[in-house]
């Protein structure tokens, strides 16, 4: 059904930009892990921050206002439930995707200078820098796959494999979910260097370290370790374009063992391109963020694998947003 716009929630819907860009800013500093041991005024948080101290107070000012922080007598505290959520260590931490987010926010504000250019967003650390950027990152998709990971994998559990490859692994979130799926395989993580150590460290703590050979490189200019008979590709595909992933399907199918099978968890997109709603959006976040990473069809993402030499590909799983699955068998 067609929505019946007005002039107020017009201007509802570009304010929303406000109370996102005061939970990122308090996401960047930090802000819910200086206030999670006890209440403190404004010029304690300030000094904690190394910030100003008029900046702030209206900062905090508007997280009590969204009832993110609770004010009384001159002092600010933090919420158990918004604890939970958005300090490094609460027991259902997103504050990594937050932080995450925060980024993403930046290039969208350049969104309009894209479309004209059609040029990404310039590339800026935050102020936690360049490393903690990409810690954060690792960090947001362990936040989002974790809790969900084994469900999404559920469909996959008839595919007899004794290796995994996990082409861009990451955190070793998905990694660690198939080796539970499977106790008695075996996985190659493949990624960039500097992102091994965060893999390392989620998989010592997942207990299952000692089943992964870590491989470094860049799947767009190295060769994919060889002998795995199932490529894992997670939230990869719309990175790139289609003759990026035509490029990178084929690498994983000289990778994979004669059999071997490829499964793809990414949006998978309506004929049209304006469903799923996140999809569409999510399109955006990669015109500003990528230099040609879309969001793609599956007749696009079937086509492909097909001109890569895999065959049967067909959907396992449809999902509104990151989880649906798309699985081919390397042709002979």
């Amino acid at each position: 059904m067609r929505k019946n716009w007005t002039a107020k929630n017009i201007l509802q819907l570009i304010e929303q930009f406000q109370p996102a860009c005061v939970l990122a800013a308090a996401a960047d500093l930090e802000v819910f892990d200086v206030l999670a041991r006890r209440p403190q005024s404004a010029a304690g948080v300030a000094r904690k921050l190394g910030a100003d101290a008029r900046g702030t107070v209206v900062l905090l000012d508007a997280l009590a206002a969204l009832q993110l922080l609770g004010k009384r007598n001159g002092r600010y505290a933090v919420h158990g439930s918004v604890a939970a959520v958005l300090t490094r260590t609460g027991p259902r931490s997103m504050l990594a995707m937050v932080q995450h987010r925060a980024n993403c926010l930046r290039r969208w504000a350049h969104l309009a200078g894209t479309v004209k250019t059609g040029r990404p967003a310039e590339r800026r650390p935050s102020v936690r820098g360049a490393a903690a950027d990409l810690a954060a990152f690792i960090g947001a998709m362990d936040n989002v796959s974790a809790p969900v990971a084994d469900r999404v994998i559920a469909p996959l559990r008839r595919i007899p494999f004794r290796r995994l490859l996990d082409v861009g692994g990451a955190s070793g979130t998905w990694t660690a979910a198939f080796l539970r799926l499977r106790p008695g395989a075996t996985a190659l993580l493949f990624d960039l260097p500097d992102v091994s150590p965060l893999a390392r460290q989620r998989l010592r703590a997942a207990r299952c370290l000692e089943r992964v050979t870590l491989v470094a490189g860049d799947y767009e200019r190295h060769a994919l370790p060889p002998g795995a008979d199932l490529a894992w590709v997670s939230a990869i595909i719309h990175q790139n374009s289609r003759a990026q992933n035509r490029r990178l399907f084929a690498r994983i199918r000289r990778a994979l063992a004669p059999g071997g099978r490829i499964a793809i968890r990414d949006i998978i997109m309506a004929p049209d391109r304006t469903a799923p709603t996140a999809g569409a959006l999510f399109a955006v976040n990669m015109l500003v963020g990528t230099a040609a990473g879309g969001t793609y069809t599956l007749r696009e993402v079937c086509a492909d694998l097909a001109a890569a030499g895999f065959t049967g590909a067909r959907l396992v799983r449809r999902d509104a947003g990151m989880h649906s699955l798309v699985v081919a068998r390397k042709a002979d």
